[in-house]
């Protein structure tokens, strides 16, 4: 007997849950964006020949490693920062 959409669907997101193509699973992420932010990511994904996905992955990492690099392990800083806990932004 053939599957469901539905049971098609589930085992879909079960397998991209659980590992994926990489064995490191995904998260779905799911948020509005300003129309401007929205006009921007298609204009820099296409000026860049990736998916929307790949570029804001890409810049997600980038600057996640540009914080690694200022931080020393083992500190309050590094902690807070693993523990999700805010902090102030400088630019």
């Amino acid at each position: 007997m053939a599957k469901t959409t539905a049971k098609r669907q589930a085992a879909y997101r079960e397998r991209q849950d659980s590992g994926g193509v990489d064995g490191n699973g995904q998260r779905r992420v799911s948020m509005w964006l300003s129309t401007e932010a929205a006009l921007a990511l298609g204009r820099l994904s296409s000026r860049y020949g990736v998916t929307q996905r790949e570029l804001v992955e890409n810049m997600l990492l980038a600057e996640d490693e540009r914080i690694f690099a200022t931080m020393k392990i083992d500190t309050t800083e590094w902690d807070s920062y693993f523990a999700r806990q805010r902090m102030s932004v400088t630019a």
